[in-house]
């Protein structure tokens, strides 16, 4: 299976420059938040395959959901056997409709156990921000939420994706990164990933 993650700036190579048949072979798409809905909408429809969303800390812009795409924000969404949960947004560090306190986001992480038990963990977490000391930055608006490292380490997803960090901030931001057995990657712009 080929999913492509993308997150925080519309994709040249999938949007302005696209070319028919760029998105052929691409099962999945994952979408980490920051995105423009036009964007999303455009990616659904020439990859003719499901797209699967959070919401960015800079997503209250939407004046309407992306149609065609399937909003995982505190569920679980089965996919081919694939076990996907989701939880966008990001640090607070101003008042924003989709920013959290580290005990808000472990709160609906705590409201996801039942489904969590019941479906047996997770093989994908998809985020906004960043786990805290994987791939995040040491600024209040950067910095990763320790209840996703709680999170992969009880469930131990195969994949983690997550976005809000760009990789132009420095160039020692991977876009690849490990804990434990769980894939963590970085999503800015896109990557393709293949399981």
């Amino acid at each position: 299976m080929r999913i492509l993650a993308v997150s925080d700036v519309e994709s040249e190579y999938y949007y302005e420059f696209y070319k028919p048949g760029r998105l052929d072979g691409i099962d999945l798409i994952i979408a980490c938040g920051d995105l423009k809905v036009s964007y999303l909408e455009f990616l659904v429809t020439m990859a003719k395959c499901p797209l699967l969303y959070v919401y960015g800390n800079h997503d209250e812009h939407f004046k309407r959901e992306p149609e065609g795409c399937i909003c995982i924000e505190d569920t679980i969404y089965k996919f081919k056997g694939l076990r996907i949960a989701g939880f966008g947004g990001s640090h607070r560090y101003r008042n924003g409709k989709y920013m959290f306190t580290e005990r808000q986001m472990n709160r609906r992480i705590k409201k996801l156990f039942p489904k969590l038990f019941i479906n047996r963990g997770i093989d994908i977490l998809v985020t906004h921000a960043p786990a805290r000391h994987l791939n995040d930055l040491d600024t209040q608006a950067h910095r990763g939420f320790e209840c996703f490292n709680k999170l992969i380490d009880k469930y131990h997803p195969k994949l983690f994706f997550h976005g809000h960090i760009h990789r132009n901030y420095g160039a020692s931001i991977p876009q690849k990164t490990k804990r434990g057995d769980t894939t963590v990657i970085n999503a800015f712009d896109h990557c393709i990933i293949e399981i």
